[in-house]
């Protein structure tokens, strides 16, 4: 849903839940209706008086069944006819009348009239009901009959310019804002609560829960005109909800908003806040009480494109949360040729899954040092799988951690993790260690009754043969010998013998002649001497 009342230089507004059109009104009160499918031009109007009375805001009506209209058969519809609330717009002008517009027909449904003698701020069709309801300058809120075209009741909501509207998703609560909010009963038109908390004039509201049966536990949402929160607040049955409950940190003050609820408790709220400095914030949050410090987005993005050496900016026109919850559609650039692109974001940590050394400093290196926050949220919310990105964060950017003033706040949820795990170390030691040492012990004893199992009868049994028949078995692989052969043998030994017994009584004899020459002493003689006494 739009920021409704919101004064935004280019009021525009994605349709509802498919988000296949995004309408957006020019500078020059031009109605530019584009196909967010083929990112092209699907209609253009222009009215009479745009130049003198531009768009001031506009709102899609509620999704209804419709048949599409031939073009041949397409004729200038009347203010009394039924309307086709499923493909209307709703546009507010400056001079104070309000243009329906059908995207079937590309042309004016109606025109309305007379209800309000200043510029038109805000503008909101009933859910139900062919109803519409309409806020301006002029302190007054128009209740509006769109079969008839005409002002079915009209009452003063404030001293000051209503600047927006917003009705509940049951349609019996109609919450309008100036300088303070109020609830309305559509029923009696009677003040339901009261709501002061901005100091500035409210230009965004919009409700985050449905109504209960007894009127209780109810969230609407408000933003102000310079104001960096973003406002929840919780309607209670006995009147103590005079304070705000929860508050959203922005970097610039609202210009358009979509919330996203669920009927399921288990999924938070999600809101996409498109801030004034281009920038978009994404919130997720549980409204289940109070909360005492303002949240920070869980993620923030900003389209900015090359201009030389240095980026430049890109302002965002609208965002819109896609019914999936993993998908957001946006719109940004210039009005005449906006750009619409979708985005998805997936909570698996595809990046981070990777365990590589040298890539996770080379990617922790390379941080923009605005970027290292978010990352250790990141890695804190999957700690036990990226533990290796944490510290490779914590050891490259310390400098920067370390001159953050807040530091300790900013990364107290982490510190307190690692003290409890630390304290719990040595306990969880002792219990692995006790752990261990029996599941071993079962281990042993389930090994012990298998081995007692075990059969022990042999699987193959040699039985060996007596000793006579092994010998006859070898005299039978022997070939047999010739008797000369065995002859020849005989005498070959025979003169081996005689040969060696010969030589033996030579040595011996040599032996006794050395004795006796040792005996007379000639053993000292040299063989000069000799030749000289020959």
């Amino acid at each position: 849903m739009a920021a409704d009342g919101g004064r935004a230089a280019l009021p525009c507004a994605f349709s509802p839940k498919s988000q296949q059109f995004l309408a957006l009104c020019a500078q020059d009160g031009r109605l530019r209706i584009w196909n967010t499918d083929s990112k092209t031009l699907q209609q253009e109007y222009v009215p009479s008086a745009h130049l003198s009375s531009a768009c001031t805001c506009v709102t899609w009506g509620p999704c209804r069944a419709v048949q599409e209209v031939p073009q041949r058969k397409r004729r200038k519809c009347e203010a009394g006819s039924a309307p086709e609330l499923s493909d209307l717009l709703a546009l507010g002008t400056a001079a104070g009348s309000i243009l329906i517009y059908s995207t079937v027909k590309g042309d004016l449904h109606c025109t309305l009239e007379g209800g309000h003698s200043g510029p038109v701020n805000s503008v909101q069709w009933h859910p139900e009901d062919s109803v519409l309801y309409s806020g301006s300058d002029d302190t007054h809120i128009a209740e509006w009959d769109l079969q008839t075209g005409k002002v079915r009741c009209k009452w003063k909501a404030d001293r000051s310019a209503v600047s927006s509207l917003c009705i509940s998703p049951d349609g019996k609560l109609l919450l309008s804002a100036g300088m303070t909010i109020k609830m309305w009963n559509l029923e009696t038109k009677e003040v339901y609560r009261k709501f002061t908390g901005h100091s500035t004039m409210v230009t965004t509201l919009c409700f985050a829960t449905t109504r209960p049966p007894d009127s209780n536990g109810m969230y609407f949402l408000s933003g102000a005109a310079h104001d960096r929160l973003l406002s929840v607040w919780y309607v209670r049955s006995d009147g103590k909800d005079k304070n705000s409950v929860v508050s959203f940190t922005l970097t610039d003050e609202p210009q358009h908003i979509d919330l996203q609820t669920s009927n399921c408790k288990d999924e938070p709220v999600r809101l996409a806040v498109v801030c004034k400095d281009g920038q978009l914030h994404l919130f997720e949050h549980f409204l289940n009480g109070p909360c005492k410090k303002p949240l920070s987005p869980v993620c923030s993005l900003q389209v900015s494109t090359m201009k030389g050496d240095s980026p430049v900016p890109v302002p965002l026109l609208a965002a819109a949360l896609r019914a999936d919850r993993q998908n957001l559609m946006l719109a940004y650039g210039h009005h005449l040729q906006p750009v619409m692109e979708k985005t998805v974001s997936s909570a698996k940590p595809c990046l981070l899954g990777y365990s590589t050394e040298m890539l996770i400093k080379n990617t922790v290196a390379r941080l923009p040092p605005q970027a290292v926050l978010p990352l250790l949220e990141e890695v804190f919310c999957h700690f036990d799988i990226v533990k290796y990105w944490f510290k490779a964060v914590l050891t490259q950017h310390t400098s920067y951690l370390s001159s953050l003033p807040d530091l300790v706040s900013q990364l107290g949820s982490i510190y307190h993790m690692i003290e409890s795990r630390v304290k719990l170390y040595q306990q969880l030691t002792r219990l692995h260690g006790k752990l261990y040492l029996l599941m071993t012990q079962v281990a042993t004893n389930n090994s012990a009754k298998n081995v007692d199992n075990i059969s022990h009868k042999a699987k193959l049994v040699y039985e060996e043969e007596s000793s006579d028949e092994d010998e006859d078995s070898r005299d039978e692989g022997c070939p047999e010998d010739d008797s000369d052969n065995w002859e020849e043998d005989e005498a070959a030994m025979e003169l081996t013998e005689d040969k060696k017994n010969h030589k033996d009584e030579e040595d011996d004899e040599e032996d006794d002649m050395n004795d006796e020459s040792k005996a007379n002493g000639d053993s000292d003689l040299d063989p000069e001497n000799e030749s000289e006494e020959e």
